[in-house]
């Protein structure tokens, strides 16, 4: 019997959907083609999604390298790279490429995606004008990255913010300039983009929002902007992102229906039968195309047609886009706002946390949603609008996630359900990767562990933002023990014990090192895991770290604290909570001189100047320093205070000198980093006036010596303390609360209290590290007082002589 002569299929486009189109094609159809592919790079199909990685040095080109040159051989699959095809002959079906080289097609798929727009400017076409499409642009940045020259990017949209933020990874001052208010204005509303341009700004990139590019600078080569308004920008390097349109020239001069893309029906097919085409170069019912998504699903139906299935046809998906630089999450699908009345919009805010959530709801359906800052729940959103689900029973709840919300109607108690996720539902963006895809693959071929599903799938295996949920499938489908330590954050698998322990196991001292020895989803970690790992380090390498104010809060930033009306507080340390006439003089003084409207006495014996202007902090500081005062820390993951009562010197009940002890362990403990506030209390009986049975670290004073109690807590979940030991002497309690501290200090989760930590480990784990274990105990004092040579340096003299971080101080300057 002959065997069937295999058809010719001949592929213009080497990228992301003509071989997406081809893999699929495979797994259907494996020997019905022989197969030709021609790329104009000169590389292997790459995720070009990816670039924006590439560029922050976050990845190698090798790292998103799709189908090694390999894959293509294994396949038996022709591929000339870096060779265009120059034109199509439909009459004879064939290609000829800039090579010269001719090959004849059965069918013919066209994937010549799309070419950046390119406004009509003077100067754009001077050396030193780049778009950003491509490994030869990345190249090309980041070549002028290394000569440290500067940058200016025009638009403010995904691709834009991407190449500003990649660029200023590799060390380059950036500017963006963009035509629109607000960034991202077709994702996100303005809110949402007003937060992302001021996070994007404490980062250092600069912003021209609603400005008009006129024309780029330079004679011999490209030397900076100039906008409508007058204004210049200098710049060496010009990246223009401003959108793509279809790449339509190859198909307009063979003669195929073109219209602003390559027009095409729902079964993928163009004008002429036996030519098909996908991505960023068709037209489909009049839409082009610039996310991934419909690019997979096109890809699906035109393999399927290629295969002889008669049925397959497009239709575009509903769409949503994701964005994460610099660990900042949006999300966003569907409207960005109310479109009438019949629409209702649902809003979150957190300005403290960084997130807003914007729910729009139509006739009781999510119709769109705009989520920044936390987009654990973009997913499960996105699949109720897709799915037109009745939302009435949850609707005054659903904004606040969905473990809220089914909690609150009797359905699971939190956490990732995904057993009641669609098979249909998309897990990886990146891939085009399904639930149901995922499961077929762990069950088909026994797979068991993460690595196994990325290699089969693709599933995490590009940005790494769906990690979370494909773990999440494999434990439910495999019925592996899900119950792992909570990771640290989503860009890592990792908790906080384990990544502390690598830290002083691997020595690794920067918090790049932490990422890349820890294989982090994102090369710059995100607003939950660098403060963490700041803390860590710090703890870990006291004077060899070096404390990175960028991932601080504002409030530690600024060493104050910021009030809801923008001002700030100022509490200067007041040793035990006594102060002198010449102290108060100075904050009178300072109250006048810069009109500070409030001065309130604090629950922890201390004076709070409350609503002094930002730009003043530093002279309000200069001048408390001059009367003796220093930073009392109230702002901080450390020592508070230690609050005291009079004790023996003054108390008829006295036993010990309550106060004079409070001063000392205040000026031990002053300026020590900790996971979360630390306060202190010394009572002078067990009448306990300085309640010191509901602090972080309690002194009880009685007559044969001092009770030490730990892990109190006086705030919404209220704890008293447990009873850790007594002692005889001050110098006792001096070693046993700050080996306590310390060990607290290096065993402490990030945010966790000494409550919940004291709980976690149990006291007997921390009486056998205190009590029993006295070399133990020893050596964590000395491993505190070390640290404590570093980190005893008042902030706020650093900045009020030194000049230090003055940026963070200077008053916006006032535009004409």
């Amino acid at each position: 019997m002959n065997a069937i002569p295999r058809q010719r299929l001949v592929v213009i486009g080497n990228g992301m959907a003509g071989m997406r189109t081809v893999e699929e094609l495979l797994a259907r159809a494996p020997v019905r083609y022989d197969i030709t592919v021609f790329g104009a790079e000169p590389h292997p199909n790459y995720n070009r999604i990816m670039l924006s990685s590439v560029l922050a040095g976050e990845k190698r080109i090798d790292d998103i390298v799709i189908n090694t040159r390999d894959w293509y051989a294994d396949n038996g699959i022709t591929l000339f790279t870096g060779d265009p095809v120059l034109s199509i002959d439909r009459a004879g079906k064939t290609v000829t490429a800039t090579s010269g080289r001719v090959v004849t097609y059965d069918k013919l798929l066209i994937s010549t995606g799309s070419k950046p727009l390119m406004p009509p400017l003077p100067g754009l076409t001077l050396p030193g004008v780049v778009a950003f499409r491509d490994i030869a642009d990345v190249d090309a940045m980041m070549k002028a990255a290394e000569n440290k020259q500067r940058a200016v990017v025009i638009g403010g949209g995904l691709l834009g913010l991407e190449a500003a933020w990649g660029l200023k990874r590799q060390g380059m001052p950036v500017a963006l300039v963009h035509l629109m208010p607000t960034l991202m204005e077709r994702q996100l509303d303005v809110e949402a983009g007003g937060l992302l341009q001021r996070d994007l700004t404490e980062r250092g990139l600069h912003f021209f929002t609603s400005g008009q590019t006129e024309a780029v600078l330079g004679t011999d080569r490209a030397e900076g902007l100039r906008l409508a308004d007058g204004r210049e920008i200098p710049a060496d390097l010009v990246v223009v992102a401003i959108g793509i349109r279809p790449n339509v020239d190859l198909a307009k001069a063979a003669g195929l229906d073109v219209n602003r893309g390559i027009r095409v029906g729902d079964d993928m097919a163009t004008s002429d039968p036996d030519i098909y085409s996908v991505g960023e170069c068709v037209e489909h019912n009049g839409q082009v195309f610039g996310l991934v998504a419909p690019l997979w699903e096109q890809a699906k139906v035109c393999a399927a047609r290629l295969a002889g299935d008669s049925v397959a046809a497009y239709a575009t998906p509903p769409l949503s886009t994701r964005l994460k630089i610099t660990g900042i999450d949006v999300f966003s699908a569907g409207q960005l706002a109310a479109a009438d009345e019949a629409d209702a919009e649902i809003v979150f805010r957190d300005v403290a946390k960084g997130i807003y959530k914007k729910l729009v709801v139509r006739d009781d359906r999510i119709v769109g949603t705009v989520l920044y800052g936390d987009v654990a729940d973009g997913g499960w959103y996105f699949d109720l609008m897709r799915q037109g689900k009745d939302v009435a029973d949850m609707r005054d709840r659903m904004i606040l996630g969905r473990a809220f919300a089914d909690t609150c109607c009797g359905g699971s108690k939190g956490g990732m359900d995904v057993a009641a996720m669609a098979d249909d539902s998309q897990v990886c963006g990146c891939n085009g990767v399904s639930k149901g895809a995922i499961v077929a693959a762990i069950k088909g071929k026994n797979l068991t562990t993460l690595d196994e599903v990325r290699a089969h799938t693709k599933a995490s295996a590009s940005c790494g933002q769906c990690t979370g949920v494909v773990q999440a499938i494999l434990a439910h489908v495999t019925g592996a023990d899900a119950a792992a330590p909570e990771a640290l954050c989503k860009c890592t698998e990792h908790g906080h014990d384990a990544v502390r322990k690598a830290i002083v196991e691997k020595g690794l001292k920067t918090q790049d090192a932490v990422r890349r020895a820890l294989g982090w989803a994102s090369a710059d970690g995100c607003a939950k895991c660098r403060p963490a790992l700041n803390y860590y380090l710090l703890c870990a390498w006291p004077g060899e770290y070096v404390d990175d104010y960028r991932s601080r809060f504002i409030n530690e930033r600024v060493h104050a604290n910021i009030q809801k009306d923008g001002t700030y507080s100022v509490v200067p340390r007041m040793w035990g909570g006594v102060t002198t006439a010449a102290e108060l003089r100075a904050i009178a003084d300072v109250v006048d001189k810069f009109a500070i409207p409030t001065v309130k006495v604090t629950g922890g014996q201390r004076i709070d100047l409350l609503g002094v202007r930002k730009e003043d902090l530093p002279a309000v500081w200069g001048d408390l320093n001059k009367a003796g005062m220093v930073s009392g820390h109230a702002y901080a993951k450390g020592l508070r205070t230690v609050k005291t009562c009079v004790g023996s010197e003054w108390c008829r009940f006295g036993t010990q000198d309550s106060t004079g002890l409070g001063i000392k362990l205040e000026r031990l403990m002053w300026g020590a980093w900790t996971p979360h506030k630390v306060k202190l209390a010394v009572s002078g009986c067990p009448r306990n006036c300085a309640e010191a049975t509901i602090k972080d670290i309690g002194i009880i004073c009685v007559e044969a010596g001092y009770d030490i109690v730990i892990g109190g807590n006086g705030g919404i979940e209220l704890r008293g303390t447990d009873a850790l030991t007594r002692v005889a002497s001050e110098d006792e309690v001096l070693e046993y609360s700050a080996a306590f501290l310390q060990l607290y200090r290096e065993e402490g989760r990030y945010l966790e209290r000494t409550a919940p930590y004291v709980e976690r480990v149990g006291l007997a784990h921390v009486k056998a590290r205190i009590l029993d274990d006295a070399a133990g105990r020893k050596a964590l004092y000395a491993r505190f007082l070390h640290a404590q040579s570093y980190a005893q340096i008042d902030p706020w003299a650093e900045r009020a002589g030194d000049g230090v971080d003055a940026h963070e101080f200077q008053p916006l300057a006032v535009v004409e």
